[in-house]
């Protein structure tokens, strides 16, 4: 990549390589800028300070080979300044590696820490891996979850391979599995097809069903039935936001712990219980790896909050 060093006092512009082709604009200037917040970031592209090839652009606009990012003047002093990670967060990251090879990492995500920083969080799973292994000048998030989700979130070691990751989730061609739990579930296998809208209430994002929105598809099956609730995978055809919350909430069977979707019964149920969190397990990832062409199936262990919840959801008459 073409560049000149991000100043405070001059225009800069930076040429788009192939190790950056397809990166979203905000991605690439949250690299660029560090240490300069997010909002500030965003606050550029709006007003149309940043531009590519002399034209406007968006926050989500792809960049190609080739392109000519135009950076404003503005400080970015404190981008040497690297953000602090604490050694009980660094450990916890190191146990929750689950696979590695040399192009990707697969990380057991802990419930409550976000993916990336933003919405008032300083530090994400992605910033802190940066700061962690600095030698590591490509890590990129392919996928995201909830801040509240545990499970199964894939880093990709190389642009290149971020791509090619991304072109099998655009295809269908890597499957995720999800276990929740829920109250209402009927049956033992059901699909909702119901497509989702993103709106904002506020300054809070929702998502509910409607005709407007984009189709969305998740399969269903009844894992266990206890007494009081139901453990259920959950297999994603596409991947909208909050997909699965929203669609258990439309098929009558909210998630236990969904503040934003749930309901009160089943806040109920986790106090009596003793625990708290959102009841999302990013449980497995099946795809063929994009080098070896061997099929990769990996799997996240439950946190000891999700296991203490199943053990007295068994014991409850």
């Amino acid at each position: 990549m073409s560049e000149d060093t991000p100043a405070a006092n001059r225009v800069t512009f930076v040429t788009i390589d192939e190790g950056r082709h397809g990166q979203r604009l905000d991605n690439f200037l949250f690299t660029h800028l560090k240490g300069v917040p997010k909002s500030r970031v965003y606050r550029i592209i709006r007003s149309g300070e940043v531009r590519v090839n002399k034209g406007r652009a968006k926050q989500t606009t792809r960049l190609c080979t080739g392109d000519v990012v135009r950076v404003p003047p503005i400080r970015t002093s404190d981008s040497t300044a690297p953000a602090a990670v604490s050694e009980g967060l660094a450990e916890r990251l190191r146990r929750a590696c689950v696979y590695e090879d040399d192009q990707l990492f697969v990380f057991n995500k802990p419930a409550g820490l976000a993916v990336h920083g933003g919405s008032g969080v300083s530090l994400g799973l992605i910033e802190a891996l940066r700061v962690m292994f600095p030698q590591e000048r490509e890590l990129e998030l392919v996928h995201r979850l909830d801040r509240d989700t545990s499970g199964l979130i894939m880093v990709a070691r190389r642009r290149s391979f971020l791509r090619k990751l991304q072109r099998l989730m655009q295809g269908g061609q890597i499957e995720k599995r999800y276990w929740l739990l829920c109250q209402g579930f009927k049956g033992k296998e059901r699909t909702l097809d119901a497509p989702l809208l993103k709106m904002m209430n506020g300054n809070e994002r929702i998502v509910r069903v409607s005709r407007e929105g984009k189709p969305s598809v998740t399969h269903f099956r009844l894992l266990e039935r206890f007494a009081q609730a139901q453990l259920v995978e959950a297999t994603l055809e596409t991947g909208r936001t909050h997909q699965i919350r929203v669609h258990s909430q439309f098929g009558g069977f909210a998630l236990l712990g969904d503040s934003k979707y749930g309901i009160a019964k089943g806040e109920a149920l986790l106090a009596e219980i003793g625990r708290r969190r959102l009841c999302l397990h990013a449980r497995t990832l099946v795809f063929v790896h994009p080098n070896t062409g061997k099929r990769l199936t990996v799997t996240a262990p439950l946190d000891d909050d999700y296991e203490a919840i199943l053990t007295a959801l068994r014991s409850k008459p």
